[in-house]
């Protein structure tokens, strides 16, 4: 089906991040899932192409793009070639970045924006633990204030972290008011560096391995006063106003990457032959790839309606939930079909079908477990 989403604008803007894919990306994918990260000169090359920087203000290094579709296009076209490193940029530039866009001081925004928009300064957050998941309001990293000095001494650990081998600065939720329950959960600015703070080794995940995932850890690190970003005990309510768009971002990753590696797998059906035919001309086949690509349609026509939703500000969280959990698990079901059209080369890492599948199965966990999703829905409806 067609799709009326996108204008002129938008598709001149695709051709330049295709573009980018092709030539900075494609010929780095084995170097990337070797190294478990994406090489700084490849941040620094996404920054000088425009592509981390759309939502920051122009007077920062920014393009101040406020049309949340050119950020559709770059996930799109990242997600087609890589979910993995679409992950780390789409924490970095779409996850994090609007957290010092819309809750940082103009110190804070000044000194930390123009880097983030070149890629020389690589962004992380810090909200998920160890005992907590997706329940963020339970989280125990807490911020002390040192009524001597003014300063902030965090404690604490945070896992599953993208980017977190590699960030130059972290945004960490910790507890600033142990009696006030979500809202006394606040934000901090952490820089690499910082005595006290550290990085784990990268986790050594089913999937995605070309993307930088670690555990970090903080010992007595001293902030000074003005590392909190936003207002005291208005953390829990920021990361509630922001996960909506990470929600719709992983919606948007996920039927991007599917579309990719389904099309491929069309194609393999039509050239793959066994019994004397082509496998896609199986009448089983035929009527499977049918009910994918019809999946895959329909998906991907309430996903556009949640983008347009979102760019006149109209997405709600609960749509946003609706739009992460299907579309996530319409992923996995895609891709699985898709490794078993394969046979037993859908099950080699070589073919790109097999990285695929496996990287795709976090993505029902992460920015909130499906099962959540479906909670937040349930209680919309007043159950």
């Amino acid at each position: 089906m067609q799709r009326t989403l996108f204008q002129e604008d938008h598709d001149t803007f695709r051709a330049s991040v295709r573009e980018f894919v092709d030539r900075t990306l494609a010929p780095r994918g084995a170097q990337m899932r070797a190294e478990g990260r994406m090489p700084r000169e490849v941040w620094r090359e996404a920054g000088a192409q425009g592509l981390l920087g759309l939502c920051i203000p122009e007077e920062h290094g920014g393009a101040g793009v406020e049309d949340y579709r050119f950020n559709t296009v770059v996930q799109e076209e990242i997600a087609a070639f890589s979910a993995g490193v679409c992950s780390n940029l789409l924490l970095h530039a779409d996850i994090v970045a609007p957290y010092l866009v819309n809750l940082g001081t103009p110190e804070q925004q000044a000194r930390w924006l123009p880097g983030v928009a070149s890629g020389e300064t690589i962004l992380a957050i810090g909200m998920t633990e160890p005992s907590g998941g997706s329940d963020l309001a339970a989280l125990r990293t807490t911020a002390v204030r040192d009524d001597t000095t003014g300063e902030w001494v965090l404690n604490g650990g945070k896992t599953f972290i993208t980017n977190g081998g590699a960030c130059d600065l972290a945004v960490v939720a910790a507890r600033t008011n142990p009696g006030r329950g979500a809202r006394g959960i606040s934000l901090f600015l952490v820089p690499a560096g910082t005595p006290g703070f550290t990085k784990g080794e990268q986790l050594d995940k089913v999937g995605q391995h070309d993307a930088d995932t670690a555990e970090l850890f903080l010992s007595d690190v001293r902030l000074p006063a003005d590392a909190l970003l936003g207002e005291e005990g208005y953390g829990f309510i920021a990361m509630m106003e922001h996960l909506p768009q990470e929600r719709l971002g992983t919606a948007i990753a996920a039927v991007a990457n599917t579309r990719a590696v389904l099309e491929e797998t069309v194609v393999y059906a039509r050239e793959r032959e066994a019994f004397g035919q082509a496998i896609g001309s199986m009448q089983h086949n035929k009527f499977r790839i049918a009910e994918l690509v019809t999946d895959l349609e329909v998906t991907q026509a309430f996903v556009d309606q949640c983008i347009t939703a979102h760019v006149g500000q109209e997405l709600t969280a609960v749509d946003a939930a609706k739009a992460k959990w299907w579309a996530t698990d319409m992923q996995g079901r895609v891709l699985d079909a898709c490794v078993q059209l394969h046979g037993g080369y859908g099950f080699m890492n070589e073919y790109r079908v097999a990285r695929a599948w496996a990287d795709a199965r976090v993505h029902r966990i992460w920015a909130g477990s499906n099962e959540i999703m479906k909670e937040l829905i349930g209680r919309d409806l007043g159950l």
